[in-house]
């Protein structure tokens, strides 16, 4: 080897490590389009292809119920988590039939029930966009009118490539602005049950063991997809590999992170910290309390209630957790000498220091405005019923297809349409005493934070009582009725205006002031902050590189890490659970409350092998949205099913932690055991085995 060929290779050594220097240990959720390459060659010996990448992809699905999914068979079956199809099962349940809390089976491809209104995305193409958004904005222009530029210019890619495509596109915005890039989907709205288990054995240990490990859940789903009332054919599903993982194997994430907050500037975290999650936080307990008393009356009205509650209950826990993160001085002081150290490169160099130097102090003067206004802006505002959200969407529907394509409020832009639609069409059962318990809770939250006298207030009680006003115009409304919404949708604005139904009538009242509202928030929030983001942007690009990855946008990431335990309660977390520990932690509670098991788990007992493992552990990067993805092995083949993080693991919304942070799944082996023996669901095991066995992988460590 020559000695230019070494200094050559030392300097790409180097570089390299500085490279990912900025990048710690298995962090990431890497868009498709940049995975960590380097990364995974230098620390793991693996190096994914092109084509591995793309089945990954085309495999994985976005569930817009609000988590992740894959393919697992040629026959577009489904595998997510059963919290996440948890709404749609409570949708088709009745008094009669509770899918919910006594699971379903369908024997047959006839017996599989449609669901009402959910809708599966593969993402099929990816396109950077940022040249064209950002060529809107021209010079001289004022930073609201910078911001509807950009607006306008996203409409129309979108409704461009709606035509061209015949696609579902979004335009996503990645580093808070730094990049633009459009997301084509494929998409499907006949979506149909396949195998749901209880309830219980799903969400074993309940709310208790929310967010906790050592886990037990079978938590698990399978849908499948039709396409013109029959199953969709796919190339690209993940197969099931039945000889599952061992601790320390390298895994991936393939899924939808919906949301973190690791690019924000320290000011906007402690305004977070000191305004935003109070607020939200209290809203949900208060709701808690009316649901938790509205599902005690009966069993009808718990039914009813099941779903908002976990829903409420797990937000609430999650919430609740970043929340003391962000109060955690150290995570405060962790992010603020990353910052420091970030500003201290861009004022090293004249240039940078030129262009950015001064945006995080302009940040924190629109966070200090923020503050000032936050209780008005988060009152001010129709939350707590899916009827009220009705007769809002109408309200506004008529007069803003009026408004050119890009001047048009989110929602209903010409590419967003047909979802508004399918929404707002849904046959998903409404529950009028429920909405009135939502309406009633939230109008009396208004007037206590706002006063009687608030302009806001009069307008939308017009001086009524909020108890009596929620019961009276939930009783008189019509909107639970589809053809009654769809007579309105397919009607004129002269239609809804002169609409006798108290929601409309209400909705089209206080309508004038959400939209100042919502014009006051673009010119002095978030135009100057989408400004100062996408400068820091460049800035962050400028000192570090394409080595660091954006913040979660609720699409498709890949994630990787380890299988593997941590220190717990002086003690080891191990890598896995069992059978056994299902039986001894439902024992260990006398088979009470949230530690009962359905019949059949103690009726079937002895056919199982108690040596299966149930949930493991990794150091995949993941967050809310994440629910379903599947976890891959080198291979591509599907080992596990994520479903939940521990508690250590919530402040990583704001700063990745792997010493104790975890994501917690469903093992392939339990999801096929349970299928196997204890639900007799002969038909899925074969689908799932056939599928495996054509894509090679030894189905032999299940003993076929």
């Amino acid at each position: 080897m020559t000695k230019k060929m070494v200094v050559f290779l030392m300097v790409a050594f180097v570089f390299i490590a500085i490279l990912y220097s900025n990048v710690r240990a298995d962090e990431g959720m890497w868009t498709f389009d940049h995975p960590p390459v380097a990364y995974l060659q230098e620390h793991y010996g693996f190096t994914p292809t092109q084509a591995w990448l793309d089945h990954l992809r085309l495999a994985s699905v976005r569930i817009n119920d609000g988590g992740s999914g894959s393919f697992v068979s040629p026959d577009g079956l489904i595998l997510t988590n059963h919290h996440v199809a948890l709404g749609q099962l409570q949708k088709i349940s009745t008094p009669e039939h509770d899918y919910v809390t006594n699971g379903f089976y369908a024997p047959t491809l006839q017996d599989e029930v449609k669901t009402t209104d959910m809708e599966v995305n593969v993402l099929v193409r990816m396109e950077n966009v940022t040249d064209r958004v950002r060529a809107a904005v021209k010079p001289g222009m004022t930073e609201a009118e910078a911001y509807r530029a950009r607006k306008a210019a996203i409409a129309r890619i979108e409704k461009e490539a709606k035509e061209k495509t015949g696609l579902e596109p979004e335009v996503v915005s990645l580093y808070r602005g730094g990049e633009y890039w459009l997301y084509l989907y494929e998409k499907y709205t006949d979506i149909r049950l396949v195998f749901a288990p209880e309830r219980q054995a799903a969400f074993f240990g309940g709310f208790s063991d929310n967010f906790t490990y050592p886990r037990y859940d079978l938590d698990f789903t399978l849908l499948r997809v039709y396409k013109d009332g029959k199953p969709l054919k796919v190339k690209h599903y993940l197969p099931f590999s039945p000889r599952g993982l061992k601790e320390g194997d390298l895994v991936f994430v393939s899924g939808n992170p919906g949301s973190t907050d690791r690019l924000l500037t320290v000011s906007q975290l402690e305004y977070m910290r000191d305004v935003r999650y109070p607020l939200i936080l209290d809203y949900i307990r208060r709701r808690l309390k009316t649901l938790h008393a509205y599902a005690a009356q009966n069993e009808e009205s718990r039914r009813r209630a099941t779903f908002l509650l976990m829903a409420l209950e797990n937000a609430l826990k999650v919430l609740d957790g970043e929340y003391q993160g962000l109060k955690n001085p150290d995570l405060i002081k962790k992010k603020r000498k990353m910052e420091e150290d970030f500003i201290k490169k861009v004022k090293q160099n004249p240039d940078l220091a030129k262009k950015y130097g001064n945006l995080w102090e302009n940040i924190s003067s629109i966070v200090k405005l923020q503050r000032e206004k936050a209780e008005e802006l988060f009152y001010r505002d129709l939350r707590g019923s899916r009827l009220v959200s009705y007769a809002l969407i109408l309200a506004r529907y008529h007069e803003e297809l009026k408004k050119p394509d890009g001047e048009r409020l989110p929602g209903y832009h010409d590419a967003e349409l047909e979802r508004l639609r399918f929404n707002l069409l849904s046959r998903a059962p409404i529950y009028k005493d429920l909405e009135t318990l939502g309406l009633r809770d939230w109008l009396t939250m208004v007037r206590e934070a706002l006063g009687p006298d608030d302009p806001f207030v009069k307008k939308l009680l017009q001086g009524r009582d909020p108890d009596e006003a929620a019961r009276d115009w939930i009783t008189r409304t019509k909107l639970d009725r589809v053809d009654y919404r769809r007579k309105l949708l397919e009607g004129t604005e002269k239609d809804v205006r002169s609409s006798s139904d108290p929601l409309i009538q209400m909705a089209l009242r206080v309508d004038p002031m959400l939209r100042e509202k919502i014009k006051w928030v673009e010119d002095n929030i978030d135009a100057p902050l989408r400004d100062a983001s996408e400068k820091i942007a460049a800035a962050r690009f400028a000192v570090y590189g394409k080595t660091i990855y954006p913040d979660a946008t609720f699409t498709l990431r890949l994630a990787f890490g380890v299988v593997k335990g941590y220190p717990m309660n002086g003690t080891r977390a191990p890598y896995k659970t069992t059978l056994f520990g299902l039986y001894d932690r439902a024992f260990s509670f006398d088979l009470k409350g949230e530690y009962t098991l359905p019949r059949r788990f103690l009726d079937r007992k002895d056919q199982l092998d108690l040596t299966v493992p149930v949930n493991f552990v990794s150091t995949c990067d993941i967050t809310g949205g994440n629910s379903g993805s599947p976890v891959v092995n080198r291979k591509g083949e599907l080992v596990g099913l994520i479903f939940d993080g521990n508690i250590e693991s919530i402040p990583n919304q704001f700063i990745y932690d792997d010493v104790r942070a975890r994501a917690v799944s469903v093992h392939v082996a339990y999801i096929l055991e349970a299928l196997d023996k204890l639900y007799d669901a002969k038909r899925l095991v074969k689908e799932l085995r056939d599928a495996a066995m054509k894509m090679g992988v030894d189905w032999s460590a299940h003993g076929e």
